[in-house]
C-alpha cells in the first residue's frame, strides 16, 4: 500500500475530514487532498505531525511496516 492510501485510511479510521486534517497541518483542504491523491508529495513536517496525531510510526505511514505496533 502506498502512503497516499494509508493517509486516507488513517484519516477515515480516526474520524477526521480532509478539512480537519488540513486545519491541523495549517494548510488548505485542496492541498491536503493532493497528498491523499498522490498529486503532491507530503512534506516531512506534515508526515511528522500526522504520525503524532495518529500515534503511528513513519514506517507504517510510508508502508515499510505493514502493521501498527
Amino acid at each position: 500500500m502506498d502512503y497516499c492510501k494509508r493517509l486516507q485510511e488513517l484519516r477515515i479510521q480516526n474520524g477526521y475530514t480532509q478539512q480537519q486534517i488540513a486545519f491541523i497541518l495549517h494548510t488548505r483542504q485542496e492541498q491536503y487532498s493532493k497528498y491523499e491523491s498522490g498529486k503532491r508529495e507530503l512534506p516531512i513536517r506534515h508526515l511528522i505531525a500526522l504520525c503524532c496525531l495518529y500515534k503511528v510510526s513513519s514506517d507504517y505511514v510510508l508502508g515499510i511496516e505493514k502493521f501498527v505496533k
